[in-house]
């Protein structure tokens, strides 16, 4: 079967997305999606994301990581979905779609996409690091000198590391820049490397920042790898909600490829 995809990225996060309405693509094949991601004997990606229908909604987003593996919501492939779906005139410019973690809103606002993520009610503080999940598990952890740091090597062994072992956390290193404006790399489970940008991870970084006390604001600029990101949210007694993931996200290019 000769497939059509579509490549995306947001800042420099990159997914092949199918528009998969008429399910003719087998979602079992897992070695054939991490083929597909695979940089150098498939397409290339950080991730597979199918678009499907739903009755309920606009339409369901099925993630997939590097490995091939479903697995849980991802932000800056959120907002490409989006992208892709008003490429395909399913939506305008505000949409209400499913993934993995329940329900999102979103919307597309001057070339950007606002993609609104689940509320967070709790997150865990350590010595040296901060727990949270933002539909995808984050270990938060401040350093200094981080455009040396070496990502893949002190990230795997965290995320590998007690109490990480059974399922993995994704592992996010952060520098601060001013007092709404922090710098973030993060290694990436199921990708098992650094990526450019990781949506759900920069939204744990900036209500990390916050919990923590090294800002007061609730409009946060997060400086990854691939490009700036902003994160938006309140927070009460209960723990933080109407959380913003706000970014650009494009269309790379099409093509074909046999399943």
């Amino acid at each position: 079967m000769t497939m059509t995809f579509y490549k995306y990225q947001g800042t420099g996060n990159d997914f092949v997305i199918v528009d998969n309405r008429l399910q003719s693509i087998n979602k079992k094949d897992t070695k054939r999606i991490a083929a597909i991601c695979d940089r150098r004997f498939g397409i290339g990606a950080d991730g597979f994301i199918l678009l499907e229908n739903d009755d309920n909604v606009d339409f369901k987003m099925v993630y997939y990581n590097a490995d091939g593996n479903e697995s849980t919501m991802c932000g800056n492939g959120g907002r490409c979905i989006v992208a892709f779906a008003k490429f395909l005139n399913i939506i305008e410019n505000d949409t209400e779609f499913v993934a993995i973690d329940g329900l999102h809103k979103a919307k597309i606002e001057n070339g950007l996409v606002h993609l609104q993520m689940q509320d967070v009610s709790l997150i865990k503080t350590f010595d040296n690091h901060l727990f949270l999940d933002t539909g995808s598990p984050h270990h938060v952890q401040m350093v200094s000198g981080l455009d040396t740091l070496n990502v893949k090597s002190k990230g795997s062994k965290i995320r590998y590391g007690a109490p990480y072992k059974e399922a993995g956390s994704n592992v996010n290193f952060v520098e601060e820049i001013s007092t709404d404006n922090f710098a973030v790399r993060t290694y990436e489970r199921g990708v098992e490397d650094e990526t450019l940008s990781c949506g759900t991870g920069v939204t744990a970084v900036a209500l990390a920042m916050h919990k923590s006390g090294r800002t007061q604001e609730n409009d946060i600029g997060l400086q990854t790898q691939g490009g700036p990101l902003n994160v938006t949210f309140n927070c009460n007694d209960t723990g933080y909600f109407n959380i913003w993931l706000i970014g650009p996200a494009q269309q790379v290019f099409k093509g074909e490829i046999e399943w």
